[in-house]
């Protein structure tokens, strides 16, 4: 569980609750909180949304919107020092034993990434095939990451129009029962509701979603590059240390092997 984004959401809803309770306090009343929940808006944001994604995906990505946004929630970043660890320990083996020796561990590797390299590699493939087909399984998860981010991205865009409409729907019923002067603040209120349902799913859901999906992806396309180049490393046949200096450029200085010693 990512609890950076389950606090930063119980973060938001807690102050917007609390200044509605200072309003309160400093307007010498107390604040009727079930007033902010209008179902009939909530209906026309959330059922208008999920209809422009049906409008402008296909069905099959729709559905797996609840899977993008698993992803959200999801507290596990790569290791890319264990996966330069990994990487180097198999660029030992070839060196000692020869590529061959691989064969008997692509059994043993977690990573289907990984397996697939080393497994093309044992194969004799020549450098330039492995890559391309490497590059191409990289441009492939990247495209189906940006499927998900823009369905969440339109989402966001249309939320707020949405909300819209369900106020100006509000007004009309509001409007055709002028003949009740007493009614017509309340009706505003709850008028006004579907804006602010359509404003927080915009700019407290989808937008912030859609920023840490872009470093979930990001996360994964540097993990993916860096088994690139060990596979690669493998491949020639290089010493061990030099792959691991190259793949160790993929890392902050900080989390380097040795920069605490020289430090």
């Amino acid at each position: 569980m990512d609890i950076a984004t389950v606090a930063g959401l119980m973060l938001a809803f807690a102050m917007m609750g609390g200044s509605l309770l200072v309003m309160g306090m400093e307007g010498k009343g107390s604040v009727n909180y079930a007033a902010f929940i209008d179902p009939p808006a909530i209906m026309m944001v959330l059922g208008g949304g999920i209809g422009v994604g049906l409008v402008g995906f296909p069905l099959r990505n729709v559905l797996n919107l609840p899977k993008v946004i698993f992803k959200v929630f999801r507290n596990k970043p790569e290791n890319l020092g264990h996966l330069i660890e990994e990487l180097v320990g198999l660029a030992e083996t070839a060196r000692r034993d020869g590529l061959l020796a691989l064969e008997s561990k692509t059994a043993e590797i977690d990573d289907p990434f990984i397996a697939l390299g080393i497994q093309m590699a044992v194969d004799g493939t020549r450098p330039e095939v492995i890559e391309e087909v490497m590059r191409t399984e990289i441009a492939a998860m990247s495209a189906r990451h940006k499927e998900g981010k823009k369905m969440l991205e339109l989402v966001g865009r249309c939320g707020p129009a949405f909300g819209m409409i369900a106020t100006l729907l509000g007004l009309v019923l509001m409007l055709g029962n002028l003949s009740d002067p007493d009614s017509i603040g309340p009706s505003m209120a709850v008028a006004l509701i579907g804006t602010l349902y359509g404003a927080l799913m915009a700019n407290l859901v989808c937008i912030p979603f859609t920023e840490k999906l872009n470093i979930r992806s990001h996360e994964e396309i540097m993990a993916k590059e860096i088994i690139l180049r060990g596979i690669m490393g493998i491949q020639s046949v290089h010493n061990p240390r030099t792959v691991q200096q190259k793949l160790n450029t993929y890392l902050p200085p900080k989390l380097r092997p040795g920069a605490q010693e020289a430090a």
